[in-house]
C-alpha cells in the first residue's frame, strides 16, 4: 500500500467517524417531548397547503420539523424552524392532483420528539378548484366590481362639479375686478358735477353800475 493510499484511508475514516458522531446529535430524540397532536391540513390549494398541529402543555418546544413526501416516492422535503412558537407551517411548490404524506416533530433544546401520526392529503386539480367557485361567489365579486365602479363615477362627478364651481367663481371675480375702475370713474364724475363753488361767509355781492 502506497503513501497516497494510506492518506486516503485516513481521510475517509475521519469523515465517516465525523458523520457517525454528528448525525446522532442532530436526530437525537428528547424523551421529555411528546409527538405533536391533531395534525391537520388546511387551506388546501392546487400548489400550496397549510399544516397545523397542537402540542402538550408544558412541553419545552422551541421549534418544529416537518417531513413532506409524495406517496410511493422515496424523495422527501424536510422543513425545520427553531426559535418559534408557531403551530403552523405553509407547504409550497406542490403539484396538482398529487397525494402527499406529512409528519410533524417538535424540537427542544435536547432534541426532537417522535414523529406524529402520518397525515395524507391530495391537492386538487386546477379545473376542480375553478369549478368549486360557486355562482354566489361570482355574483358577489361582480357586485363588488359594480359598487367600485359606481363609487368612482360619483367621485368623478363631484370633482367635475367642484371644478365648474371654481371656474364660475373665478370668472365672476374677474368681471368684478374689471368693473371696479369704471365704477370709480363714474363716482368721481358724479361727485364733481354735483359740487358748487364755495362763497366766504358774510361776503357782499357787488354789481357793476
Amino acid at each position: 500500500m502506497g503513501k497516497r493510499d494510506v492518506c486516503s484511508a485516513v481521510v475517509l475514516s475521519v469523515v465517516v467517524l465525523g458523520c457517525w458522531i454528528t448525525v446522532p446529535s442532530v436526530t437525537a430524540g428528547d424523551p421529555s417531548l411528546s409527538a405533536p397532536l391533531n395534525v391537520t391540513v388546511r387551506e388546501l390549494e392546487v400548489n400550496s397547503a397549510i399544516v397545523t398541529w397542537d402540542i402538550l402543555e408544558g412541553d419545552p418546544v422551541i421549534g418544529f420539523a416537518i417531513t413532506q413526501q409524495k406517496r410511493d416516492v422515496r424523495t422527501m422535503r424536510y422543513i425545520q424552524e427553531v426559535n418559534t412558537t408557531t403551530r403552523s407551517c405553509a407547504l409550497w411548490d406542490l403539484m396538482e392532483d398529487t397525494e402527499y404524506i406529512v409528519h410533524v416533530q417538535s424540537i427542544s433544546m435536547g432534541g426532537s420528539s417522535p414523529p406524529s401520526d402520518p397525515v395524507s392529503f391530495r391537492t386538487p386539480r386546477e379545473s376542480e378548484k375553478l369549478a368549486s367557485t360557486g355562482p354566489d361567489q361570482v355574483s358577489t365579486e361582480k357586485q363588488a366590481v359594480q359598487l367600485r365602479a359606481g363609487e368612482l363615477i360619483i367621485i368623478v362627478v363631484v370633482l367635475v362639479m367642484w371644478a365648474g364651481v371654481i371656474l364660475l367663481f373665478c370668472r365672476q371675480y374677474d368681471i368684478i375686478k374689471d368693473n371696479e375702475p369704471n365704477n370709480n370713474k363714474d363716482k368721481a364724475k358724479t361727485s364733481s358735477e354735483c359740487s358748487t363753488p364755495e362763497h366766504p361767509q358774510g361776503g357782499l355781492l357787488r354789481s357793476n353800475v
